[in-house]
């Protein structure tokens, strides 16, 4: 709702004419992303995304989360709540609270790093012959692979099937940093802040050159996979008419930009021997950005053909 709110400050349409629906929060994420007013950073959208990873493991499995991760990933939550509103509707989130205190933790979290390996050992001792805790096992990972939501720009589904492939791994003496790698992209900076009250601060960032890589061995330890055709959702018709451009200066317009060169912005898709090109909400945006800053009859006349 709070994304809603700032995204309606914005003057953005917020309901799917097509699906005679609200629009869901992967959508509304996606164009909190995009700019103005929201600008919501991808690390802010990451941990909006755990915690909805989260919600819904433990709506319809089972999900153990340990004190130490629920305390990053709450207090996590409440920075972003509170910036966001700075950003968009220059309140705190202090400004709405009443004057009591709320303790999240009885103690300040470990490192990440730390925290994870604790969580890991405990998953492969649960997981140990004659233990008989297995589901308590599958609960923790699935509670790891919500935090791969911090270091993904698109939402994380947890199935059954990585479950599967992850207690297989782990059981074959696989360490954690091969069976999650986006795990190890992750950091957790915690810091207090000095002013009228003690303040503390959590952001999850996401280190440059994660140790991720792009597999079609089925045999992989623990693979994630990835719906490229939600993520690059958009024909190049629909990208013209969200533009509210012509085909042709669209096209004009991706050339100028070079648009169809970034990874982020288009996919190439093969079905057979037809291919088909998708755009995502990234590239929609730098359209937009585009026809309200440039000249398009310079860019008619240098990118036509």
């Amino acid at each position: 709702m709070l994304i809603k709110a700032a995204l309606a400050q914005g003057v953005t349409r917020l309901f799917d004419k097509e699906k005679k629906t609200s629009l869901g929060l992967e959508r509304c994420l996606r164009l909190a992303s995009g700019g103005a007013p929201v600008r919501l950073r991808t690390e802010e959208a990451g941990a909006i995304r755990a915690l909805d990873a989260m919600r819904d493991a433990e709506q319809h499995w089972l999900i153990t989360v340990s004190e130490d991760l629920m305390f990053l990933h709450v207090r996590a939550l409440v920075t972003v709540f509170d910036d966001v509103m700075k950003r968009v509707f220059e309140e705190g989130l202090a400004d709405h609270l009443p004057t009591r205190v709320l303790p999240l933790s009885s103690r300040p979290p470990a490192g990440l790093d730390v925290i994870i390996d604790q969580e890991f050992s405990q998953i492969a001792d649960l997981l140990k012959p004659g233990r008989r805790q297995r589901d308590e096992a599958r609960g923790r990972v699935r509670a790891l692979l919500a935090m791969e939501s911090h270091a993904s720009d698109d939402e994380v589904r947890i199935s059954e099937a990585d479950i599967d492939r992850i207690e297989k791994a782990v059981k074959n003496g696989k360490s954690w940093r091969e069976i999650f790698p986006k795990l190890g992209s992750i950091r957790a900076e915690v810091r207090g802040v000095a002013g009228e009250a003690i303040e503390l601060r959590v952001h999850f960032t996401k280190a440059q050159g994660a140790p991720v890589k792009y597999t079609d061995d089925p045999n992989a330890a623990a693979y994630r996979e990835i719906d490229m055709q939600k993520r690059f959702h958009l024909s190049a018709t629909q990208l013209a008419q969200k533009t509210g451009v012509t085909v042709p200066m669209a096209s004009a317009m991706k050339n100028a930009m070079k648009l169809d060169e970034e990874k982020e912005c288009m996919h190439l898709f093969t079905f057979g021997k037809a291919k088909h090109r998708g755009y995502s909400d990234k590239a929609l945006t730098r359209m937009r950005e585009l026809k309200e800053h440039a000249d398009l009859k310079e860019i008619w006349k240098a990118n036509r053909s």
